[in-house]
């Protein structure tokens, strides 16, 4: 009966962020600036893949996946922190909160699948390279991607639908700067050890790409050590140091913000600046650009 009166919670509060008055303005341009890179930078990746005839195999293929998931990864989080920063208000609604856990964990595993995807592709490259053409197929590869997209959300359904049906009766301030499983589930007013299932469950799919990739890059430096020729020794080294590094930094990201933020922008920024092709790519859309720009300029 004491449960029945009790008041619903409708809404969350992040307590985490400052107050316009005391300076998050100071916050809000460098994330804000941030984020801009990051949709930009990540777009152009994509778009150089699709439009660029000489990036279309499995390895750029993969990259664009990735980057084009690193843009919705970010809209995710960050246009709501944004809001929070210059809002008095600095809340957000029960199935809003529900809908942001569900696309930002989505999203983060699908990226995790794709990275792994990546590491298979690039074995097979080095380690088999005679018979990298008949595997690593153009239809294999848009099965992988749809695959590792479909078990990515299928994966997180369960449990937000449960956590959907669980009660919020306060309070309701979440201690995080956006809305994730631990902070919510510690506010519903019910026992939530249930969800030890799903996170045992996260934790085998984490540990098994953690795996499968780490096992693929030692391999493949063990394969790049033997190849006698100093120069193509290099060019692989080159091929795949983008790869292991944006691997280092998204499993390696402990800090919800480093997670979410920082790992998604140093994405384009180790794709354009490491990669000849890629950066050749960029230059003719940016180019093709300019061009329409002014002949639409000239006709005005």
């Amino acid at each position: 009966m004491a449960q029945e009166n009790q008041t619903m919670v409708t809404e969350f509060y992040f307590s985490d962020f400052p107050q316009f008055e005391k300076g998050s303005l100071l916050f809000f341009i460098p994330l804000f600036l941030i984020y801009v890179f990051i949709i930009v930078g990540n777009f152009m990746i994509f778009f150089a893949v699709q439009l660029d005839a000489c990036l279309h195999n499995p390895m750029y293929h993969f990259i664009s996946i990735f980057s084009f998931l690193e843009i919705w990864y970010t809209t995710v989080t960050i246009p709501k922190m944004l809001s929070n920063l210059v809002s008095k208000e600095k809340t957000i609604s029960f199935t809003g909160c529900l809908l942001q856990m569900y696309f930002f964990h989505s999203l983060g595993v699908t990226e995790g699948l794709v990275l792994t995807v990546m590491a298979i592709d690039r074995y097979v490259a080095i380690c088999h390279p005679l018979r990298y053409a008949t595997i690593m197929t153009p239809r294999l590869c848009i099965q992988l991607s749809a695959g590792s997209s479909i078990f990515g959300f299928l994966m997180l359904l369960p449990e937000i639908v449960w956590i959907s049906t669980l009660p919020f009766c306060g309070p309701n301030q979440i201690h995080q700067l956006f809305c994730d499983f631990e902070p919510v589930l510690r506010l519903a007013c019910t026992d939530t050890s249930m969800i030890l299932i799903e996170d045992v469950i996260h934790a085998i799919s984490i540990v098994t790409s953690v795996c499968i990739i780490t096992l693929s890059y030692l391999r493949i430096i063990v394969v790049i050590l033997r190849i006698p020729s100093g120069k193509s020794r290099q060019k692989a080294f080159s091929t795949c140091a983008a790869h292991i590094t944006i691997f280092l930094l998204f499993f390696g990201s402990a800090i919800a913000l480093m997670f979410a933020v920082l790992a998604p922008l140093f994405n384009p920024i180790i794709y354009s600046l490491r990669n000849k092709d890629m950066k050749d790519a960029i230059k003719k859309i940016l180019f093709l650009c300019s061009q329409k720009t002014f002949s639409v300029s000239r006709s005005q």
